[in-house]
């Protein structure tokens, strides 16, 4: 039996499909998601939501938010949810770049916002290389 998959944003449902196989970026590591997964909810973290069926492979470049999983269906609200043709792999880049120079002299206070923007800007060159 298939898992029912469902992202989405502030904005929009980004997919609903049914896949055989999700994985996440949980707060505390990627967790995989097959068919028959105990009830679970957990924050996300940014970075790479992978899921697999009869098409082949597919990613999404995720920022923080929250997935659950119950009855064979995964739910993920995040705050932003890119597919690789919405990526524009020269802007991420410079992102990554400018996040990668600012950590060099970031105060206590910056710190993790930069973190945050490097690994989203990581992330959306992983989707986009896919």
């Amino acid at each position: 039996m298939p898992l029912k998959l469902v992202v989405v944003t502030p904005e929009k449902k980004v997919v609903e499909t049914d896949t055989d196989q999700v994985e996440v970026p949980g707060e505390l590591g990627y967790l995989g998601i097959l068919p028959g997964h105990a009830p679970l909810i957990s924050l996300l973290k940014t970075g790479v939501l992978t899921y697999k069926g009869g098409g082949g492979e597919k990613s999404l470049a995720l920022s923080s938010g929250f997935v659950e999983v119950a009855n064979d269906a995964v739910s993920v609200l995040a705050d932003l949810a890119e597919e690789p043709a919405q990526i524009d792999v020269a802007t991420a880049e410079q992102d990554r770049s400018r996040a990668e120079e600012e950590l060099k002299t970031a105060s206590r206070e910056t710190l993790e916002e930069i973190r945050t923007r490097l690994e989203l800007a990581q992330a959306r060159l992983a989707v986009a290389g896919k």
